[in-house]
């Protein structure tokens, strides 16, 4: 018999991510041949043992199902809401099984999210140890000066510690906002949008572009796709390598392209 824990075996199944797991648990939602669970330490063997979420049996047979999807603002990355507002897979019309977002996009935050099935790649993919960069467009209020520019270089002092991205460049600015294009690998909680307000510049628009190599492309708000074999194959070679990486080093990389025309 292999056991494991529980939080794990809900996390491989598809049910929820580890955290979300470790809550379900705790709120008496999960039970192990017939007698509910509550101690988050608790292990069993999935192909051994009867599983129940919510009362219902879970599979070790699970196909996996990873999907890109354009999340548009609005939306929480949740799978309820005790304030009733609408969850992102209220916009997977045609899939029948039970996937959950990888990281978090914010209620007013929009872009590519991947939701998936499979609680390892998951894992790899969301969690900050590995590394994984995610960019972003990001449109703040106000014109950034050189000197608010050189601080995301030295880093930002948050409650929660330093923030640095891994990439910076502004792409359109005037007197009003200006629009900038980072690339980041800290996984806290809106750390983008935290940063520019201890710059005094609040965040009008955030729009996540890329999750390493895998882009937002041609995705309209609210459409999915699945992701290519390649595409997942990538992805996982890339959370395995553990790099940090990008744009060819460590430091910060910033490009400054500055005019004068007016944005939206």
């Amino acid at each position: 018999m292999t056991l494991e824990r529980l939080q794990k075996i809900l996390s491989r199944a598809g049910v929820a991510s580890r955290r979300a797991a470790e809550e379900m648990i705790a709120a008496g939602r999960i039970s192990v041949n017939g007698a509910v669970v509550r101690a988050p330490g608790t292990k069993a063997d999935l192909r051994k043992d009867e599983i129940r979420v919510d009362g219902k049996l879970i599979s070790p047979d699970t196909d996996k199902i990873y999907l890109a999807l354009h999340k548009p603002p609005g939306y929480v990355t949740t799978l309820s809401d005790p304030q009733g507002r609408p969850i992102v897979t209220d916009l997977l019309a045609g899939v029948a099984e039970r996937v959950y977002p990888v990281g978090r996009l914010d209620y007013d935050s929009e872009g590519l999210l991947i939701l998936t099935n499979d609680g390892e790649f998951a894992q790899r993919i969301q969690h900050p140890s590995y590394g994984i960069p995610k960019t972003y467009r990001v449109k703040v209020e106000g014109a950034l000066t050189r000197t608010e520019l050189r601080a995301f270089e030295k880093g930002i002092d948050l409650p929660d510690g330093k923030f640095a991205p891994v990439a910076f460049r502004v792409e359109k600015t005037n007197r009003s906002s200006t629009w900038v294009e980072l690339t980041i690998t800290d996984g806290r909680n809106r750390v983008v949008r935290r940063a520019f307000d201890a710059l005094g510049h609040s965040v009008v628009r955030l729009v996540r572009t890329a999750v390493a190599d895998l882009s937002l492309g041609s995705l309209r708000e609210g459409e999915w796709r699945p992701l290519k074999q390649r595409e997942i194959d990538r992805l996982t070679a890339r959370a395995k390598s553990g790099k940090r990486e990008i744009f060819g080093k460590n430091s910060l990389d910033i490009h400054l392209k500055i005019n004068n025309s007016r944005q939206n």
